[in-house]
């Protein structure tokens, strides 16, 4: 550790960071851990709200806190691919909301939604045929809407740094924010998340279903088009797979998982339109999960200095170890990073 230059000086604020960084990734890796259980306590509140984003954009966010004591420290919670960010972290049943959990130990929580998911501006196009557009919503216009939210926290709370916690599937979006804006990000835990650390990928990488048949690299548009459609099923197909017993409830509450196919299905109110109910997700994510599925890299890990937690679920079958490896080695200017892999844990740990 470098000598104090005082609470005031660079290292001083250097110590300071890294102590709430710190507090931030033990209380994550806590929060995620198997058999934690957080029901709906009388303590938490909830408030909803709309952020601008860019012109004709909005973006919903939801703040989980205590209702009571002073401000937390501000995390904010970016969902995955397909499933938005209250179904993903914010479900009312216990065991069902690592928002609450958050909230309870001192954090004030931001659950937010990228455009094209839940309860933010949906792209016109998504009102069209899914072949009538190119793919919609990738990293960079993702990682602005991380941007809008985050810069409208710090405004709210008169802050210049915000945590972000970003899972898998789409876990690009906070790591390439992140890297532009090094200086609004407090802590960065990235959940199951690729990095480009291999060619290889037997679900979404080459000869998957994502590659244009007739031109080898490239994403096939016709695999998924401007965005797709997702009903329970496709839910719990990889996550029945991944749970080595034949009773899937002995490791998760079925309470959860119906809670969550609930919430992911509420979240599109067209879903009833359609016979079986199915929600609607933009396709940027996949196209980009395709690239760095296929060794590409989309962002560069040396530009971000905030602590980063790399965590991986032991059972995921997104992410590889290539793909923290070679995180962990590009973070050459954080303040300290690190891999945990969660024993047993799914892709859906959260």
């Amino acid at each position: 550790m470098r000598s104090s230059l005082g609470r005031n000086g660079s290292a001083g604020r250097r110590l300071s960071q890294q102590k709430t960084a710190l507090c931030l990734l033990a209380t994550i890796v806590v929060a995620f851990c198997p058999g934690s259980a957080w029901p709906e306590d009388a303590r938490i509140s909830r408030r909803d709200f709309q952020v601008s984003g860019e012109p004709g954009i909005r973006l919903f966010a939801r703040e989980v806190r205590e209702q009571e004591g002073p401000a937390g420290r501000p995390v904010v919670l970016i969902h995955g691919a397909r499933v938005p960010g209250l179904a993903s972290f914010d479900l009312p049943v216990a065991g069902g909301s690592p928002a609450a959990g958050l909230a309870l130990r001192g954090f004030d929580v931001y659950i937010m939604d990228v455009r094209g998911y839940g309860r933010s501006t949906r792209p016109r196009e998504m009102d069209e045929p899914v072949s009538a557009h190119p793919v919609l919503v990738r990293s960079n216009e993702a990682a602005r809407d991380i941007g809008s939210v985050v810069d409208w926290i710090r405004l709210r709370r008169k802050l210049s740094q915000v945590g972000a916690v970003r899972l898998g599937d789409g876990g690009q979006w906070a790591g390439y924010y992140a890297s532009l804006y090094p200086e609004k990000i407090s802590a960065l835990i990235l959940l199951n998340s690729l990095y480009g650390g291999s060619f290889a990928h037997s679900m979404v990488g080459h000869g998957s279903d994502l590659e244009d048949p007739a031109h080898p690299g490239r994403f096939n548009r016709a695999a998924c088009g401007a965005y797709n459609f997702s009903d329970q099923k496709p839910l719990f197909r990889a996550w029945d797979r991944s749970i080595p017993v034949e009773d899937k409830s002995s490791w998760r509450d079925p309470a959860v998982t119906k809670a969550y196919a609930e919430a992911a299905l509420a979240t599109d109110p067209s879903s009833h339109t359609r016979t079986p109910p199915s929600f609607r997700a933009p396709c940027g994510a996949l196209e980009d999960s395709f690239y760095l599925a296929t060794g590409r890299q989309l962002w560069d890990a040396s530009l971000i200095t905030a602590p980063t937690l790399i965590l991986a679920a032991e059972r995921d079958f997104w992410s590889r170890p290539d793909d923290r490896e070679l995180l962990q080695q590009q973070l050459v200017h954080t303040v300290r990073e690190k891999v945990v892999v969660l024993p047993n844990a799914t892709h859906f740990v959260h």
